[in-house]
């Protein structure tokens, strides 16, 4: 991606706060974690995933989080419509779900459809005592879905002809939150 016809909206540093906030507010909720585990919804809520259980461990001393990864793909309500090619990636889920308190995280809650794909897909490891969400950025009014999160690093309003890409240093680059219209205009 290209980034001079994008504008940036969160940097590094403020990203890194927000993240810092949302571990936090995770150990304040969870605390050890023995009865909650994190499954990061495909592909980029991985690596959101990956840094909050980095963090919590770093910060608060934890041991052992569990943590996964949820590919929703076959599971889309757009699955098979309209020529689109959509590629799966892998889903890695080694515990149990059943009886936990299941973090589904994902980088960019727009209009609860991967969302709802992702408790679709969550059923096949299990029935979770409960399901709480957790989103990097909220496109509050954007959904087509009642669905909110339970953890929310900001809000973004936006308009429908414009989107958000999050970039993570280990895959982007950067750490960075950008939005610009989808043909390519500020």
């Amino acid at each position: 991606m290209s980034v001079q016809n994008h504008k940036k909206i969160i940097d590094a540093s403020k990203l890194s706060l927000i993240l810092n906030r949302l571990a936090s507010q995770l150990f304040e909720k969870h605390n050890d974690f023995s009865n909650a585990v994190i499954i990061g919804i495909q592909p980029r809520g991985k690596v959101l995933s990956i840094k909050l259980k980095e963090l919590i461990e770093k910060n608060y001393n934890i041991s052992k989080i569990n943590i996964g990864f949820l590919d929703v793909t076959f599971f889309r309500d757009d699955f098979g419509r309209e020529n689109k090619i959509l590629s799966a990636n892998k889903t890695s889920i080694d515990f149990i779900v059943e009886d936990k308190i299941v973090i589904l995280v994902d980088d960019v809650l727009y209009t609860g459809r991967s969302i709802r794909s992702a408790l679709t897909a969550l059923q096949s490891f299990g029935r979770p005592k409960k399901v709480e969400l957790l989103t990097l950025i909220d496109r509050r009014f954007s959904r087509h879905l009642p669905i909110q999160p339970d953890y929310c690093g900001i809000q973004v309003d936006s308009i429908n002809n414009q989107r958000l890409t999050v970039r993570w240093k280990e895959n982007d680059g950067e750490d960075a939150v950008y939005i610009y219209k989808k043909d390519g205009k500020n």
